[in-house]
């Protein structure tokens, strides 16, 4: 008798280097973003996830986590998986039955935490922003006046479209006013742009690898204040994701010892991304990534094209611009990918494309390929564009406010 299953077929693909183009696609999207050549040389290497070695490399991810965060807390965890994951933390310990989350909706990722809410029972409301506006702060004080909530949720910067909670600050003063943990989303924006955790009054605050801090998909980064971490203690009953359990993460992230097996490549080549941050210092790193965006910016409009987001509520790190009526959005990013080795992304059912602006895609030599491409593929679609007035105006932008910084 067989040792295996005769009809199970044995698959015989092709090999990775088969499958993947010859000539690297340049990921100028809303992520993931290209990694430094440290970072992905750390990815590459693989280290026991208990001992000597991974201890040194946790306790030295938490302390650059604490920078890159702005924060003095202790309680701040690697998550095995993307962002969402890390979301899905936060709302698993602090929401359960009987408690309430009021959720500032702006797109696709920061509905996200009314979806994940409704998972573990919570009480939800949600309120909406116009379409391309955040939700402002004056809307959550009269939310917050006419009724209790126990959390409050915001994406600092919306990735499906673009849009900034400029009143961030604000919004999480009001919350801890009224008594609500503040939870903000930090996916697109953390190191990118000024994020003060500790200053502004934000309990939880999560990001991603694999955009502003420029590693590799698959680990997230979570911090909980004192305030969140008190509260998640009182959970009435066992977590929704043992993974995801908050208390169970802090054997590995603050005793060292054995949760379940760590993402060891993907924190190694965190460690590695935030070292790098670290040397850049983060007044560098947001000077580099506002010129850097501003400089596109100026390309984009300069020749022709319109951005989605109006400017006083424009996230720099994720741009969205409008599809001119009468063209095919996928037949152009297609266009630019085969022709020019450059992707940029899709929309979430608006008439957009998006190009991201997070760190290693803020370096002049994508700006001006992935401007150049762009120009061309509208072009191809028959919209007249002043292609060369653009890239004029890229480059005019980037000698009068970044020289030396990209």
């Amino acid at each position: 008798m067989s040792p295996v299953d005769l009809n199970v077929k044995r698959p015989i693909p092709p090999s990775l280097v088969q499958v993947l183009p010859a000539e690297p696609l340049l990921l100028m999207g809303a992520g993931p973003v290209p990694v430094p050549a440290e970072v992905a040389r750390a990815g590459s290497m693989v280290i026991n996830h208990l001992g000597d070695t991974m201890n040194l490399v946790v306790d030295g991810v938490k302390e650059m986590a604490r920078y890159v965060f702005q924060t003095q807390d202790d309680k701040i965890y690697g998550v095995s998986g993307p962002a969402s994951a890390a979301m899905e933390m936060a709302v698993g310990n602090l929401l359960w039955p009987g408690r309430k989350i009021l959720v500032l909706k702006m797109g696709t990722f920061s509905n996200r935490f009314a979806e994940m809410a409704a998972g573990v029972g919570a009480q939800i409301e949600v309120l909406e922003a116009p379409e391309g506006e955040p939700v402002r702060a004056e809307q959550v004080e009269k939310k917050l006046a006419a009724e209790r909530f126990d959390v409050v949720s915001v994406v600092q910067g919306e990735t499906s479209c673009g849009v900034w909670t400029r009143e961030l600050p604000r919004i999480a003063c009001l919350a801890r006013q009224a008594g609500a943990l503040m939870v903000a989303d930090a996916v697109c924006t953390l190191s990118t742009m000024p994020l003060k955790k500790d200053e502004w009054g934000i309990d939880v605050v999560f990001t991603g690898s694999q955009k502003g801090l420029s590693s590799l998909p698959g680990v997230a980064l979570i911090a909980f204040s004192d305030a969140a971490w008190e509260l998640l203690q009182q959970h009435p009953g066992p977590k929704p994701h043992w993974c995801l359990d908050a208390q169970r993460a802090q054997n590995f992230w603050g005793e060292h010892t054995y949760h379940y097996t760590a993402p060891v490549t993907g924190l190694l080549a965190l460690y590695e991304a935030l070292r790098l941050i670290c040397e850049e210092k983060l007044e560098q790193r947001f000077a580099r990534h506002r010129h850097s965006s501003l400089a596109l910016q100026a390309g984009i409009e300069g020749m022709g094209l319109k951005l989605s987001i109006a400017a006083e509520y424009r996230l720099n790190s994720v741009l969205a611009i409008d599809i001119p009526p009468g063209t095919d959005g996928v037949r152009a990013r297609r266009y630019m990918a085969e022709r020019f080795k450059v992707q940029i992304s899709e929309s979430f059912g608006r008439d957009i494309v998006r190009i991201g602006q997070m760190g290693e895609q803020c370096r002049a030599p994508n700006l001006f390929r992935t401007l150049h491409a762009l120009g061309v593929a509208f072009s191809h679609e028959g919209i007249k564009l002043e292609l060369s007035r653009g890239m004029a105006e890229l480059e005019a932008h980037l000698i009068q406010h970044a020289a030396g910084i990209l």
